[in-house]
């Protein structure tokens, strides 16, 4: 093969698309579970909640693994371990109320959080994979590319959910989808090693071209293969990447509101069955599946034609999520259901343009610890992972669905005033520090 970092990006889009399919499918089961356990519409936010706590975690303690036993090492634990805890969510309600006080919520959390904790590594091992495999100058593409599977994912959540659930349980339906993961691991075992140098399906000619330093801008760097002397807390004396993670922290806040919101906000204030959000969960989702990619692309133009990280990763950001915010600020005056689902699908598209530039600006800064650094910026971000759908339970339940749009917006807008402070590259001031 010519060029075999392609297929090993292909079986990262895959196993994201999974990823994102498995987290999101129990947001279409929420009316078969409510009513089997009683919950309430706060509890169910906590529910969905639940699943960050562990999230959070599991990408911190996930890149930190990627740097130090390798990438294909926690590729292979976390999607184990997420299938596993996929199919044990079958059992949630039933270990809540034998193992505590009778609370099917209890089992649920426990649950949720173990999963959590096993999908988290998932973007940090990507990062990982990208420093190792990747050519700087295609960085914003490949990241993209790696990173096209959420949005697609989140897009085909709603047709594979419903679909399932309309010929067999919800229980059924994690048990499938936890043996797909299952099937992934062992396929991806066998075509994968850490580093291409190690690979002998990669050729000398493209080895040469991912380590190739002819193109590299003067304040850019590639990851090296020995050991960094770098400390994890190094992180924080780098302003560019804690504002990088605030940022991101925008990002993701949009995407768990949706991913966990959107099946029971249409049938709330919509009145939609089951059987028609096997589409209209879809329609958020794809104009991100485009523009994702479509963003690293631009990213990568903008870097390649004003040899300006600073112009083409934070002002790409910035623009993107102020356009982002103004169509979730409209979407409460929207009286229609196409109105409302427009605004969505353009807002979300907007928020997808920039995915890529929050891990291009670590590997920009600092590759060489790639996968610990992108863990702690997943870890910052992905409070968002609990806040986003945890508040947005409390607030619909007091203020109505207009609320959960507007902490949308102020979510997006800290994310863009954080990215106005981000100074991709290895020359800030603060990484000079760290590498003297």
């Amino acid at each position: 093969m010519k060029n075999y970092r392609n297929f090993i990006f292909g079986m990262v889009v895959f196993i994201m698309v999974i990823n994102y399919i498995d987290r999101g499918a129990i947001a279409y089961a929420q009316k078969d579970i409510i009513q089997a356990f009683g919950f309430n519409t706060a509890a169910w936010g906590a529910v969905l909640g639940y699943f960050g706590y562990g999230y959070m975690f599991g990408a911190l303690f996930g890149g930190v693994l990627a740097d130090r036993k390798g990438p294909k090492f926690v590729w292979i634990l976390a999607g184990l371990l997420w299938s596993i805890f996929e199919i044990t969510t079958v059992f949630a309600g039933e270990i809540g109320m034998a193992l505590f006080g009778g609370s099917a919520l209890a089992g649920f959390a426990m649950l949720r959080i173990m999963f959590g904790l096993a999908e988290g590594p998932v973007f940090s091992t990507m990062n990982r994979t990208n420093a190792n495999w990747v050519p700087a100058k295609d960085r914003g593409f490949f990241i993209g590319l790696g990173s096209v599977g959420a949005p697609f994912g989140a897009m085909l959540t709603a047709p594979v959910a419903v679909g399932l659930l309309s010929i067999t349980s919800w229980k059924m339906m994690f048990i499938i989808l936890g043996a797909i993961g299952i099937i992934w691991c062992i396929i991806f075992s066998k075509v994968f090693t850490n580093l291409p140098e190690n690979h002998p399906k990669v050729s000398k000619e493209e080895l040469a071209v991912i380590r190739s330093k002819t193109d590299l801008l003067e304040n850019e760097n590639i990851a090296e293969r020995e050991e960094m002397k770098i400390k994890w807390y190094h992180f924080f004396k780098n302003r560019t990447l804690v504002f990088n993670a605030i940022g991101y922290f925008g990002y993701m806040y949009v995407n768990f509101l949706l991913l966990t919101w959107t099946p029971k906000y249409l049938q709330d204030v919509f009145h939609f069955k089951l059987s028609s959000l096997w589409y209209l969960g879809m329609i958020p989702w794809i104009g991100a599946c485009f523009t994702l990619l479509l963003g690293g692309k631009i990213s990568d133009a903008l870097r390649r034609r004003t040899g300006n990280l600073r112009i083409a990763r934070s002002g790409l950001a910035v623009v993107s999520l102020l356009l982002t915010a103004v169509c979730f600020l409209l979407i409460p005056t929207a009286d229609s259901i196409v109105g409302v689902m427009t605004l969505m699908a353009i807002g979300n598209a907007f928020n997808f343009l920039p995915a890529s530039v929050y891990f291009s600006v670590i590997l920009d800064t600092e590759p060489r610890k790639a996968g610990t650094f992108t863990g702690i910026t997943h870890f910052i971000a992905n409070v968002a992972s609990i806040v986003a759908p945890t508040l947005t339970g409390v607030l619909v339940s007091k203020f109505g669905y207009t609320s959960m749009f507007a902490a949308a917006v102020v979510a997006v807008i800290v994310g863009m005033g954080a990215m106005m402070f981000v100074k991709p590259g290895i020359n800030s001031l603060e990484n000079k520090r760290i590498t003297k």
